[in-house]
Formats: structure tokens, C-alpha cells, sequence
């Protein structure tokens, strides 16, 4: 063989071996990809073959409406288009042209698709981009839906919310879950993009309005277009929330509070409904549906009359006056007076080093409890609360609900603060000195409230002291959700009748015999009641009155009939400087309230009857007129 010959086979060698190593390393390559897909992790391959084959198009479940106490929808739906993209589906390259044509931030689009990939759900799971399209968004989606294939319009039912804010903070609204949420116990079942109640009853009955999304998945070709049906499953509607509230005491306290900063609350204490719960200036939910924009929200959050503060449950202010009817049945229940003792008022009065003075600059002469309460005299209250000092205040404000949450059926409500001797040396490591108690005494000082607990501890108190939580969703409407549900047992605290009655007697003189609540008297029904003037700066005549934010506080609580009462209401008005100027919004809801009972038969009225009548008071009153 030539030497020519033996290179030409040597070198075929070379070329056969090398093959071999080449299909040898091909077929290894085949056979780890092979154990990968088949052994390693085959149920990641199947949802990717599954993808582009799948396509599920959700069914979304109405939410519940949201309706008064006889039946009258407050919160419906309407029907809307929103866009839903699908994971499996989206580009990268489509993000600008998606983010551009339905005007959506380009890192929120960008996020939204992160937080999908991210999770765990199949990958033909679609999520909201967008609700409440307009007919430009719908348009451009018809246009580009060759070219974007991971959208996808969706007829559905956005939240139609009343006019004009209307019970706005009571109801709430509804929007998009955060990452925040979605790590919160009460949304476990939420997924992300789903909408959930942020606020108000939207969000304490969230699980309740929220039904169950169904599905129809069915076999796609490569551009998306269905080929068969797979399976479906029904949507199931969220139930609807019956709320204790009076669509038409609503709309009284609304209408009241118009133009003004404050909050009216009105219970019924024989079993803790809430009738009306109004917080002034309110805020528009509809701006939330969909997502509120920007600008919106800044508008909201940097506005200094605080229109998302839930004034009825949130604002922690000094109650005045209001306070002494709380403060006199303790004295009384203590043994520190009783009914007949009297102090002289002077105007004014030196407790520990400092002078007092009352509102009445003249003084209101001799006054008994009676009236004391009836003037509103704050010589007579500080007397008596500096025979009882602090802590017994303390401990009988806590008592009728002051300084804890009433636990009302809504989020984030505040507790205000009920000052001890303890409370001081926990918070500011400070001793408590006795001159405190002179100012906390009449509703001033460290005491702070809300006006929901206002309602609930002067209701309790004047119907024999017995507090029953309060509610906006009544027991037979929880029990028709939830079958195992059992109401809170009242709290009951053991008070003497002859106290409240004494009291009850002062409050009646308060509205009904020149005393300071005259503007509440209500023409043929029995109002009792108490004004309320809290302080924010000193009392002093150069005190800068012509700044609206530095006036005065103007409280009042009313109740009717007086015995056995059947509703309480308490107004706020913020910077309305006297008592006696929020009376009008309590006698307006009153009427309304009474107004009502008139036109329905057989209904509580004829509790109003057999109670004691204005007469019967008179007569009562007359008795204690006369001073020892």
C-alpha cells in the first residue's frame, strides 16, 4: 500500500472516530434532556405545552349589593368592559404599545407582569390589567387583537356608588389588592389583581360580598382562536350586605353637616343598631373604581380637612360638656353626693393655686344637680370632680365606654383616652397632679372620644346601664350569612335608678326648660339632651377667634323619649364654637326619625306612649327647683 493510500485511510480513522464521539455526546444530550422532561420536572413542560393549547376565560362573580335597613340599595353594580392579560401569553416587546394604548404606568404594567410570573397559578391564568374601560381602551384592544394576544376583553360589573359621596365613609370602596394585602390573613383567598374592599363596610364584609369567579377553558390554535370547549364552572354572586342604616336619617345628617367639618351618629340603645353614621367632608368612592389616578389621590391625602378621616369613628376630640352627665351619675353612684347637694357659683372658682373659670362669666348663683346640668354650670362640676378625683372618673368613664373600641363592625376604628393616674405615669412617666382633674372633669384636658362612643355610653347609660355593641349589619342578617353566628351579650353595669333618673331629669331641663340645648326641643315628643363647648386654646379675650381651625368644638347628644329611649344621635360640629349650634343637626334627625314612626303602624311607638310624659318631668323637675 502507498504511503498516500495509508494517509487517506488514516485520516478517514480520524473522521469516523470523531463522529462517533459527536453522535455519542448528541445522544447523551438527548437522553439527560429526555430524563429532564420525563423524570426531573415534567409537570413544568406539560404547563408549557398546556399553554399553548389552554386558554381559561374567566367568569367573574358579581359582588354583593350593599342596601339600608328596608331593602333600599346604597351600593350596586353596573355593567362595564375590563382588559385581562394572560401570563402564559405576554411579551416583554408588547409592554410599551399595552402600557401606551390603555394608559397605564409603564413600571405598574411591568410589576403586574412580574408578580404573575412569579406566582404559582397555571400558566393560562389571567389577570385584571384594567376595569372601567372607556370606549377609546375598548377600541384600541379590538384593533390590536391579532398583534396582542395576551389581552383580552371581559364584559363585567363595576361598583356603582350614590351620588355625591353619600355615606361615604360608612360604605367605603373598593380597589386593586396590593402585595401588602395579599399577605393579610383576611384576603388569603384573594389573588393578585383581584378587588377588594379597602375601606368601610366594602372592607369589613369583604368576604361576604366577594363571590366565587368561574371559568370556561377551551383548546386554542396558535393565534389564539378556540377549537373546542374543555370545561366550565359558574361564577357564584357575593351576597348582598343589609346594613341597620336609615337611608332617610342618612341623608338628614348628610344634609345637616353640608358645608360643615364633623360627624353625626345615631343608635338605637335597645340593641345597638347604628341608624345613620355620618363624617363631614366625605369623599367620592366612584373616583376609586377602576383605580383612582394620581392626581385624585394627592387631591384627597393633601387636603387639610382630612375627607378619608372616618370622623364618626376616627376623630379623638375633647367632648366638652358633654362629659358632666357621665361625671354626676359617678358622684352620685360613689357616694361623694347625692341629688340635692349644691354648690355657689361665682363665676369662677380656685382649685390648687389656679382659678377656673365658668362660662357663665357672672356666675350662675346656688345650683343643685339639676341645675347644673340644665345651665351647664362648670363651677358645680368642678367641685364635684375634685371630690372625686381622678381615678374613680377614670374608672367609671371606662365603664360606660369610654377609652376602648365600642368593637362596631367597621375597620380601624380609634379609643380614644381616658387619663388616670396610671395612664400619666405609663406614658409620660409623670406624676398625676389633682389640678388635672379639674379641666378633665368637664370634658377637657387629656380626655379624648369619638362621637360613635359618645352615642354608645350616653345611650347605655340613660337606658339603666346596659350597653349593647354597636352594629351596622343586624344579628338576623349575620345569622342568614353565617349560620353559627351569635351576637355579643350586652354589658351590663348595676346602676342606681334613682341616679339616672336625677340625671335623665337635668337632661330634660337641658332642652326643655331654657337650658342650653333649647334649639333641640322637639314639638310633641320628649327630647333630652346635653350641649357640649370644647376648648382648643385658652378662653382668654386675646385668643385669635377669627381663625376658623383655633374656634371651639360644638358637641351635642340627644335622646327621645326620655324614658326608655328608642334612639340617641350625637353631632360634632367641628369649629362650631357653641354647644347649642349643633343641637339643630340632633333635633333634625330626631324629627326625621319620629317623623317616620308616624307613618308606620304598629311599630315602637308605643313605647314613646307609655313612657313618662313631658308633664310628668315638669312635675319632677319642679320638685327639685327649690333648693334646701
Amino acid at each position: 500500500m502507498s504511503l498516500f493510500s495509508r494517509q487517506r485511510r488514516t485520516n478517514g480513522d480520524v473522521q469516523i472516530v470523531v463522529f462517533q464521539y459527536v453522535a455519542a455526546l448528541a445522544a447523551l444530550w438527548l437522553l439527560a434532556g429526555f430524563w429532564q422532561l420525563q423524570v426531573q420536572s415534567p409537570e413544568v413542560y406539560e404547563r408549557r405545552a398546556e399553554r399553548n393549547r389552554v386558554k381559561s376565560q374567566p367568569l367573574l362573580a358579581p359582588r354583593g349589593k350593599i342596601l339600608d335597613r328596608e331593602g333600599r340599595i346604597l351600593v350596586d353594580n353596573r355593567p362595564n368592559f375590563k382588559v385581562l392579560m394572560s401570563g402564559a401569553e405576554a411579551r416583554q416587546q408588547h409592554l410599551a404599545l399595552i402600557a401606551e394604548g390603555l394608559n397605564i404606568p409603564y413600571e405598574r404594567l411591568e410589576a403586574q407582569l412580574r408578580r404573575l410570573r412569579a406566582s404559582e397559578a397555571p400558566g393560562y391564568r389571567a389577570v385584571i390589567l384594567k376595569e372601567n374601560l372607556t370606549p377609546g381602551h375598548v377600541a384600541f384592544v379590538e384593533a390590536h387583537k391579532a398583534e396582542l394576544q395576551e389581552l383580552e376583553l371581559l364584559r363585567s360589573q363595576n361598583r356603582l356608588y350614590p351620588m355625591d359621596g353619600l355615606a361615604s365613609h360608612l360604605i367605603g370602596y373598593v380597589g386593586e389588592i396590593n402585595d401588602r394585602e395579599l399577605e393579610q390573613v383576611e384576603f388569603v383567598l384573594a389573588e393578585p389583581g383581584a378587588e377588594v374592599g379597602k375601606a368601610g363596610v366594602e372592607r369589613q364584609y369583604n368576604s361576604t360580598l366577594t363571590g366565587s369567579d368561574g371559568s370556561r377553558v377551551v383548546v386554542v390554535d396558535s393565534r389564539g382562536r378556540e377549537r373546542g370547549f374543555l370545561r366550565s364552572s359558574a361564577a357564584r354572586p357575593g351576597s348582598d350586605v343589609h346594613l341597620t342604616i336609615d337611608l332617610d336619617l342618612q341623608v338628614v345628617g348628610e344634609l345637616a353637616m353640608q358645608g360643615r367639618k364633623g360627624a353625626v351618629v345615631a343608635l338605637d340603645p335597645r340593641n345597638g343598631e347604628i341608624l345613620a353614621l355620618v363624617s363631614s367632608p366625605n369623599y367620592f368612592p366612584d373616583k376609586f373604581v377602576g383605580g383612582i389616578s394620581l392626581h385624585d389621590w394627592r387631591q384627597l391625602t393633601g387636603n387639610p380637612d382630612k375627607p378619608l378621616l372616618n370622623r364618626a369613628i376616627q376623630a379623638q376630640l375633647a367632648p366638652g360638656s358633654v362629659f358632666k352627665p357621665v361625671v354626676a351619675v359617678a358622684a352620685i353612684e360613689s357616694g361623694v353626693i347625692d341629688t340635692d347637694f349644691t354648690v355657689e357659683c361665682q363665676g369662677g372658682a380656685s382649685f390648687y393655686g389656679h382659678y377656673f373659670r365658668c362660662h357663665k362669666r357672672d356666675g350662675h348663683g346656688k345650683v343643685n344637680l339639676y341645675q347644673a346640668l340644665v345651665h351647664s354650670c362648670d363651677v358645680y362640676f368642678y367641685t364635684v370632680g375634685n371630690k372625686l378625683g381622678i381615678d374613680r372618673i377614670a374608672e367609671f368613664a371606662e365603664r360606660v365606654g369610654f377609652g376602648r373600641p365600642t368593637g362596631v363592625d367597621l375597620p380601624h376604628e380609634k379609643e380614644g383616652v381616658v387619663p388616670s393616674t396610671s395612664w400619666k405615669l405609663r406614658h409620660f412617666r409623670e406624676k398625676w397632679y389633682a389640678g388635672e382633674t379639674i379641666s378633665v372633669v368637664i370634658g377637657q384636658g387629656a380626655l379624648t372620644v369619638t362621637p360613635l362612643q359618645v352615642a354608645y355610653a350616653i345611650g347605655g347609660l340613660v337606658s339603666g346601664g346596659v350597653w349593647y355593641q354597636p352594629r351596622l349589619v343586624s344579628t338576623a342578617h349575620r345569622k342568614a350569612v353565617r349560620d353559627d353566628y351569635e351576637p355579643p351579650a350586652p354589658r351590663i353595669v348595676r346602676l342606681n335608678k334613682e341616679s339616672i333618673d336625677a340625671v335623665v331629669e337635668g337632661l330634660w331641663g337641658v332642652v326643655n326648660a331654657g337650658g342650653t340645648g333649647i334649639r333641640a326641643r322637639l314639638a310633641g315628643y320628649d327630647v333630652c339632651g346635653k350641649t357640649g363647648t370644647a376648648q382648643l386654646v385658652s378662653n382668654r379675650p386675646t385668643r385669635p377667634t377669627s381663625d376658623r381651625d383655633l374656634r371651639d368644638n360644638a358637641w351635642f347628644v340627644g335622646f327621645a323619649p326620655c324614658r326608655n329611649p328608642e334612639i340617641v344621635v350625637v353631632a360634632l360640629f367641628e369649629h362650631g364654637e357653641h354647644g347649642h349650634l349643633a343641637a339643630p343637626i340632633v333635633r333634625d334627625v330626631l324629627k326625621a326619625y319620629f317623623d317616620k314612626q308616624q307613618r308606620v303602624p304598629g311599630n315602637a311607638r308605643q313605647a314613646y306612649r307609655d313612657a313618662a310624659s313631658p308633664t310628668d318631668l315638669a312635675a319632677s323637675r319642679s320638685s327639685r327647683e327649690s333648693l334646701p
